[in-house]
Order: structure tokens, then C-alpha cells, then sequence
């Protein structure tokens, strides 16, 4: 039975306050969009088109810029990088949940004694700008014949995305409920039987979330892999530097190849995108 309109008029204040948010929230969303559609747009038109002010919705699309990102014309490849900026994203990601879901655990589940100030050490190593620890980071590297490796990559993204992987994961594993992890004891559940079959399924959004958190944040860090890498191990933010030369900013070929580069990221969020939101809101959102 529908409820009775009050003199007050609040049930239609209601519906219009939900309407204005409703179009708020997508004059958001174009507005976020807008610049990724213009440059995707952008990456289909010719130099010459892209290059007029303001630039012409009408022209003729063409592919030129996506075939001088992928070396047809200059002979530079972008594979080199791409498999780089791949593999260090991807095995430093899984070497912070390797480290981080015990901490984690040990954090929420099982805290230890001030692990207040544990955490708090963890979130003070985020406190120094990256530029102040390059050149200790660059000299060390140096010495140990690291330079031009994706291997210290590696250990750099791990180091940098583990504080925060372990908030992340602590505010996830928090709210998995004692009792179900009590009864799988009683039961006889070990350790890691408790990890495979009770934790891990639980907080799956949450190592979700976290995931793809850092391997955004490690796929777009370019300061450390502008200075520490070289022919070798460089990614692809590098790599898409260099579409800038002295001779001018080709804006086609720098929108085909932010495109490109930018494509595994977006691939990676919209495959997860029901797991980022539900772990981003700590369980709230089903």
C-alpha cells in the first residue's frame, strides 16, 4: 500500500533531491569521460586534422597513428616495453599480496602487540617524496650491477605499493567475522586450510581492489623507470616519452600511443570492476 503524500511536500522533495543526484552523478561521469573519448578521437585523425584549432569533429579517421606507435613507418617497437612494463607490474603486484595478506592477518585477525605503531611505520615510509631517495637508490643499484634491470624494478614497485596494500588488505580482512574463522578452527582447519578455504574466498574483492591498485600505480610510475632503466628494461610511460622530440609534439601519434599504453589498465578495470567497487567500499556495496 503506497504511503500518503505529507502537506509538506517531502516525498516529492525526496524524488527531486534523488534526480538531481542521479544527473549529478553523470554530468560527473562525462565529465571524467570526455577528455578519454577526445583523445581516442584525437588518435583517429590525421597530424594535419588534430593539429587545427579547434579541432574538427568531421575529419577522416585514419589509423597512421597507432601504425607509427607500433613501428610500422620508424622501425621502434613498442613491444620491448610493453612486455617490461608487464612483467614488473605484474610480478611486483604478486609479491605485495604474498607479503601483504600475512601482515594483513596478522595486523586485523591476530594483532600483534602496538600494532598501532606498526601501521603507522608503514604509512611513514610514504612520508618521503620519491625524488629524495633516487640518487641513494640509483647508487646502490649501481653497485650491486642492477641498472637497466627489470628486476629492480621489481623490488621498487613491491617496496612502494606494500604500505599500501597492507591498509588496504588490514581494512578487508577486519571485516571478516571471528566466528567464522573460530568455527573452521574448532573444526580442525589449520592455518593454511583457514587462508585457502575461509580467508582468501572472503576478502577476494578486497585482494581484488588491492591488486589493481597497485598494478596501476606500477604500471604508470615513470621516475624511477625514467633514470634507473635503460634499452633494456624500458617501460612503456618511457617509452611514450619519446614520442615528444625537438622537432614538435605530434598530438595523433601521442593520443595513439597514450591509447595503447593506457589500453591494459583499462582492460584490468573494467574485467574487475565489480570486485574494485565492492572492495573500495569495504564489503558495503553486493
Amino acid at each position: 500500500m503506497p504511503k500518503p503524500t505529507r502537506a509538506d511536500g517531502r516525498p516529492g522533495k525526496s524524488r527531486r533531491n534523488s534526480a538531481l543526484l542521479g544527473l549529478s552523478a553523470w554530468a560527473a561521469g562525462v565529465f571524467f569521460f570526455l577528455p578519454i573519448a577526445w583523445m581516442v578521437l584525437t588518435s583517429l585523425h590525421s597530424e594535419q586534422d588534430a593539429a587545427t584549432n579547434p579541432p574538427s569533429l568531421s575529419a577522416p579517421l585514419t589509423f597512421d597513428g597507432y601504425r607509427e606507435f607500433f613501428g610500422s613507418s620508424t622501425g621502434a617497437s613498442p613491444w620491448p616495453s610493453l612486455i617490461n612494463s608487464t612483467s614488473a607490474s605484474v610480478v611486483s603486484t604478486l609479491l605485495v599480496l604474498v607479503l601483504a595478506i600475512p601482515a594483513a592477518y596478522a595486523l586485523s585477525i591476530r594483532p600483534v602487540r602496538k600494532w598501532s605503531d606498526v601501521m603507522f611505520f608503514f604509512l611513514s615510509t610514504k612520508m618521503l617524496p620519491a625524488v629524495a631517495g633516487l640518487l641513494p637508490i640509483y647508487l646502490v643499484a649501481q653497485n650491486l650491477g642492477l641498472l637497466d634491470n627489470v628486476l629492480l624494478l621489481v623490488i621498487l614497485y613491491t617496496s612502494m605499493n606494500l604500505p599500501i596494500a597492507v591498509w588496504m588488505m588490514r581494512s578487508f580482512l577486519a571485516e571478516i567475522p571471528v566466528a567464522v574463522m573460530e568455527a573452521a578452527a574448532i573444526d580442525g582447519a589449520g592455518l593454511v586450510t583457514l587462508f585457502r578455504k575461509i580467508i582468501i574466498p572472503m576478502a577476494a574483492p578486497g585482494i581484488a581492489a588491492t591488486s589493481l591498485i597497485c598494478f596501476i600505480f606500477s604500471w604508470n610510475e615513470m621516475l624511477f623507470a625514467r633514470v634507473l632503466a635503460g634499452v633494456r628494461s624500458i617501460t612503456s610511460p618511457v617509452f611514450l616519452t619519446s614520442f615528444v622530440t625537438s622537432q614538435g609534439l605530434f598530438l595523433a601519434k601521442v593520443c595513439a600511443a597514450a591509447v595503447a599504453v593506457s589500453l591494459p589498465v583499462l582492460i584490468a578495470g573494467f574485467a574487475a570492476q565489480d570486485k574494485l567497487v565492492q572492495g573500495l567500499s569495504l564489503g558495503a556495496v553486493k
